[in-house]
């Protein structure tokens, strides 16, 4: 009797935790509608008075990244939703149009940071040439993650993780919309916290954590913290060079 209440009770949660449980199943498609909605939250809070209705306006060039940026996303939510309905060859088919998108999207995010810092000092008059740092940092870690993910699309264990990590990585312009992140360089800690889900789902799943984020996530970490103090301590070599490049 004990053996076969032991047994009843192991099934269920078998069924939510284990290998073909539901985390299993659908943790991919639930991640990429929450970085959906994290982007939604985020950048509902200025997309009005930043760059619909701004005054003055912002460059035309605003715009095309915003639409490359919620492209990525929307692609990110395609392709989980692929591997979830088992349509494999067409996921592998359209991720060759997600690198093409993907490396627009850190040329623009490269311009557009340039472009953006240029704009603050001499339009707003709000000057924060160290700020590159973040934005850089970003389009680096971006890059990088994609072309591994590109390097490994034969491993899909690899891949996916490589892709979770760059497209969490770029969460932190969501979160920085909300002024007290911002404000406290908080924005990403709650990247971090989003990367560590997939972190979560591994141990939950397989019992371990994936070599991707045993890896990834601690360079990503001392990355992150490196922008913030570029940026924050604006060490005098750092801001020259800033300064150089928007040409203020």
């Amino acid at each position: 009797m004990a053996s076969a209440s032991q047994s009843v009770g192991v099934r269920p949660v078998s069924r939510i935790i284990g290998r073909g449980g539901l985390v299993d199943r659908y943790f991919y498609l639930f991640l990429s509608l929450a970085v959906a909605g994290i982007v939604v939250a985020g950048f509902s809070r200025t997309v009005d008075r930043f760059l619909i209705h701004a005054a003055p306006p912002r460059p035309v060039l605003l715009w095309i990244h915003g639409a490359a940026f919620s492209g990525w996303v929307a692609f990110f939510i395609l392709q989980s939703a692929l591997v979830r309905v088992r349509k494999v060859s067409l996921h592998r088919t359209l991720g060759w149009s997600g690198a093409v998108l993907g490396a627009m999207m850190v040329t623009l995010g490269t311009v557009i940071a340039v472009v953006m810092g240029r704009f603050d000092a001499v339009q707003l008059h709000q000057p924060d040439p160290a700020f590159l740092s973040i934005p850089f940092f970003d389009m680096l870690a971006f890059g990088t993650l994609l072309g591994l993910a590109i390097v490994w699309r034969g491993k899909p264990e690899m891949h996916r993780r490589f892709l979770v990590l760059a497209t969490c990585g770029l969460l932190d312009a969501a979160f920085g919309r909300f002024d007290y992140l911002f404000n406290h360089s908080l924005f990403f800690v709650c990247v971090d916290a989003v990367m560590l889900l997939g972190v979560a789902r591994d141990l939950l799943v397989d019992r371990r954590v994936h070599k991707v984020y045993l890896y990834g996530i601690p360079v990503l970490v001392i990355g992150q913290n490196l922008a913030v103090y570029l940026w924050r301590g604006a060490p005098g070599w750092w801001l020259s060079s800033c300064k150089e490049i928007l040409g203020i």
